[in-house]
C-alpha cells in the first residue's frame, strides 16, 4: 500500500472498501482498502476512503467482500476451447483469470495429425480442432481469438510422439526424439512453459524413462518446467514418483506432479506415505503438485481402470451416444454382459471414476506443496463438475465449512503459489504494478453449484471478475462481449519448496 497523492487522479476503476487476500498466504487484515486499476494494472492500493476524491470511469463498492488475485487454473484441457469458445464461461464464472493448457502429455500444438487424434488427445476435440502444426501458429490463433481469460501453455509429450512416430506402442528412436526436441525448442522460444507427460496412457506408456530424459534436456536452458501425469496413480505410485523426480533432476528443472491422488480402493489411505515421498524429494530439488477438490476423476474410458470396486459414470460414447450419463454397471446389466465387455463396446468413450477417498483428498489439498487445478474436460457432453466449480469449492467447502485451511491460504494455493511455480510474472498477487487479474467474492456465500447430475452451473458468491483490468464477469453473467485475455509467455518458475 502506498501513500495517496494529495491531488485527485483519473483511473479506470476503483474497487472500494474491500478486504484483501493478496495471494501471498499471509493472514488477512481486518482493514478495508480501496484498489484503483488503470491501463490493465493495479495502480494504487490505499486505505478505504483515501481515494474518495479520485475520478474513475467505474466505481464498485466491495463492502463485506474479499478482493483476491484472479484464480490460476494450473491444470486444464482448454487448449482448443480458448480459440473455439473464447468466452470461456466455465472458468470465468468461477473467478479463473488464467489457465495453463497442454497438461497430461496432450496439447493442441505443435500437432500434425495423420488421422484421428490418438487417445487421450481426443479429449481436446476431433481432428478438425488440431490446426496448429507449430506452437507459433497456436499463439497467433490465441492472439487473434483473444479469449476472455489469459492462457499459458505446456507442450505435450504425446502430441510430439504423434507427430514423429508411425505408432505409439513402442519407444521412440534417437532420430524421432531429436525431431521432438526440435519442436519443443521452438515452442520454448515462443514462450511455452515447459513439457508435460501422460505416461499412464497407452499412447505414451511404451516410452521408457530414457526417452523422457532425453526429450526434457532443452528445458533447463529455457527456464522451463516438467509437469507429469504419473506413469501410475495406483499401487506403484511411489515408483512413478521416483521416475518423475529423476527426470526433473536430470533436466535440472522443477517438477510438478499433476492431479496427485491415491487412486483405487487398494490405494486409499496412502496419502501420508505419498506426501512423505514428496517432502523427501523437496530436500534435493524443486517439486510441487496440483490436485482438484473432488473424490472422482475423469478421463477417457480406460480398460485398465474398469472395476466393480467403485462407480464408473460414462460421460460419452462415440458408437453409443445414448449411454452417456449412465453408470457402466447399469449399461452392462442392460446389455447382459460384464463390465469389461460393456467398456469395450463403448469405445471410444469418456468416464468419471469415483476412485478416491475423502481423507486422502483433504490431506493432499492441505499440503504446502499443493496448488489447485480443475483438470476439467470442456468437450465432455456431461463434464465432471470440477470444470465449473473447483475453485469456489475450495473456498466454500474446504476453507469456510470444513476449515481445512484459512481463507488466505486457500487463495494462496489458487493464485500466488501457482504464479510463482509456473513463472507467471506479475500475476497471482494483489500488488501495485501487477496485472489487474482480480476476483471479488463473498466469503460467506461463495460455493460451487455444479453437480455430477447438473454440472454446467456457474458458482455462487463470485461478485465480479477483472481480466487485465477489464470487468469481465458480474452477478453470474458476463459483462459484455469484450474479451481481454492474452497469451502469457513463460517467465522464470520459482523453485517453490
Amino acid at each position: 500500500m502506498t501513500d495517496t497523492p494529495k491531488t485527485p487522479v483519473v483511473v479506470d476503476t476503483i474497487i472500494a472498501n474491500v478486504c484483501v487476500a493478496d495471494g501471498s498466504g499471509a493472514p488477512m487484515s481486518d482493514a478495508r482498502f480501496d484498489v484503483a486499476l488503470h491501463d490493465g494494472r493495479i495502480h494504487t492500493i490505499a486505505a478505504a476512503g483515501a481515494l474518495a476524491g479520485w475520478h474513475a470511469a467505474q466505481r464498485i463498492d466491495g463492502a463485506g467482500q474479499v478482493l483476491s488475485p484472479g484464480f490460476i487454473d494450473v491444470h486444464t484441457h482448454d487448449d482448443t476451447n480458448v480459440v473455439r469458445a473464447p468466452e470461456m464461461t466455465p472458468k470465468l464464472s468461477q473467478g479463473v483469470t488464467t489457465v495453463v493448457v497442454g497438461n497430461c502429455g496432450i496439447s493442441a500444438s505443435p500437432v500434425s495429425l495423420k488421422g484421428d487424434p490418438p487417445d487421450p488427445m481426443n479429449l481436446l476435440g476431433e481432428a478438425d480442432a488440431f490446426q496448429y502444426p507449430t506452437f507459433a501458429a497456436y499463439v497467433e490463433a490465441l492472439e487473434k481469438a483473444q479469449p476472455a481469460i489469459n492462457v499459458a501453455a505446456l507442450i505435450g509429450h504425446t502430441a510430439l510422439r504423434s507427430n514423429h512416430m508411425d505408432r505409439l506402442d513402442r519407444a521412440a528412436t534417437e532420430a524421432e526424439i531429436e525431431g521432438m526436441r526440435a519442436q519443443l525448442r521452438e515452442a520454448l522460444e515462443h514462450g511455452a512453459l515447459g513439457l508435460s507427460t501422460g505416461l499412464a496412457y497407452a499412447s505414451a506408456n511404451a516410452a521408457p524413462t530414457e526417452e523422457v530424459l532425453a526429450l526434457a534436456e532443452p528445458l533447463a536452458e529455457a527456464g522451463g518446467l516438467y509437469a507429469t501425469h504419473l506413469r501410475t496413480e495406483f499401487a506403484e505410485i511411489l515408483e512413478a514418483l521416483d521416475e518423475a523426480f529423476r527426470i526433473g533432476r536430470h533436466a535440472r528443472v522443477p517438477v510438478v506432479v499433476s492431479h496427485l491422488k491415491c487412486a483405487g480402493v487398494d490405494n486409499w489411505g496412502r496419502s501420508a506415505e505419498i506426501l512423505e515421498a514428496v517432502d523427501k524429494a523437496q530436500r534435493f530439488q524443486p517439486v510441487g503438485c496440483d490436485c482438484y477438490p473432488y473424490t472422482a476423476s475423469s478421463s477417457t474410458l480406460d480398460l485398465k481402470q474398469v472395476t466393480d470396486d467403485f462407480d464408473i459414470l460414462v460421460t460419452w460414447s462415440q458408437p453409443h451416444p445414448a449411454q452417456g450419463g449412465k453408470l457402466l454397471a447399469t449399461i452392462a446389466e442392460e446389455w447382459g454382459v460384464d463390465l469389461m465387455e460393456a467398456a469395450k463396446r463403448l469405445q471410444p468413450a469418456g468416464a468419471v471414476y469415483h476412485c478416491m477417498e475423502e481423507d486422502d483428498v483433504r490431506r493432499i489439498l492441505r499440503h504446502p506443496a499443493t496448488v489447485v487445478g480443475s483438470d476439467g474436460l470442456p468437450n465432455d457432453p456431461l463434464p465432471h463438475p470440477r470444470l465449473w466449480g473447483a475453485f469456489p469449492r475450495v473456498l466454500g467447502r474446504y476453507s469456510r465449512e470444513q476449515q481445512l485451511f484459512p481463507l488466505a491460504e486457500a487463495v494462496h494455493k489458487m493464485t500466488g503459489l501457482s504464479a510463482e511455480r509456473f513463472g507467471l510474472t506479475q500475476r497471482g498477487f494483489v500488488r501495485e504494478g501487477y496485472w489487474a487479474d482480480l476476483v471479488l467474492f463473498d466469503p460467506a456465500t461463495v460455493a460451487d453449484a455444479a453437480t455430477f447430475t447438473d454440472p454446467m452451473q456457474p458458482a455462487f458468491g463470485i461478485a465480479a471478475v477483472w481480466v487485465n483490468g477489464v470487468l469481465s464477469w458480474q452477478d453470474r453473467a458476463p459483462t459484455s462481449a469484450a474479451r481481454s485475455g492474452r497469451f502469457v509467455r513463460r517467465g522464470t518458475p520459482q523453485p517453490v519448496l
